[in-house]
């Protein structure tokens, strides 16, 4: 019966352990010095994308600045106080509509900060990224960041083209 008892409360210990990790009031440690942007996951869409060379769904979202910009059309550049956050789920065939990709395994958020003043030298873009559901801050630099959206930095070095809407 003694383990027994020590069963459940070593349960009941990881239960609250995780429910913790996963409430609402967890907040993830900082990315490259950036807070975590709470209620990203009730933010609007701007577009979404499939990434066809690594198989990745990605949902792009904004705070009510980029929203407000994405839907006038000023986006180049995006007003300072815009936050665009980029949730990624690898991409699998659903197994009843064989045409379609649909999210699977949650990938990370990343997120643009932008601030011309707080981050004047990195392009006015706060770049952070949080991998997992466990939102575990990449803290590899802003470099890798940067590098990849080297392409479009003449487009205020952002990919998206938001989503036309009626």
């Amino acid at each position: 019966m003694n383990n027994v008892i020590k069963t459940i409360f070593w349960l009941l210990a990881v239960t609250s352990i995780t429910a913790t990790a996963f409430s609402s009031d967890f907040t993830p440690e900082s990315s490259n010095g950036i807070a975590y942007p709470l209620g990203w996951q009730n933010w609007a869409t701007i577009a979404v994308s499939h990434r066809t060379d690594n198989n990745t769904i990605r949902s792009i979202l904004g705070n009510d600045i980029a929203i407000k910009a994405a839907r006038a059309g000023k986006t180049n550049p995006w007003p300072d106080g815009t936050i665009i956050g980029k949730v990624v789920w690898k991409g699998t065939q659903l197994k009843d509509w064989k045409a379609a990709t649909a999210p699977s395994k949650f990938v990370h958020a990343e997120f643009m900060f932008k601030d011309s003043k707080k981050y004047s030298s990195t392009y006015n873009w706060g770049w952070a990224r949080w991998v997992g559901l466990e939102q575990k801050p990449f803290q590899k630099g802003v470099e890798i960041c940067t590098s990849c959206h080297m392409p479009v930095k003449d487009r205020d070095w952002v990919f998206t083209d938001p989503a036309s809407l009626p």
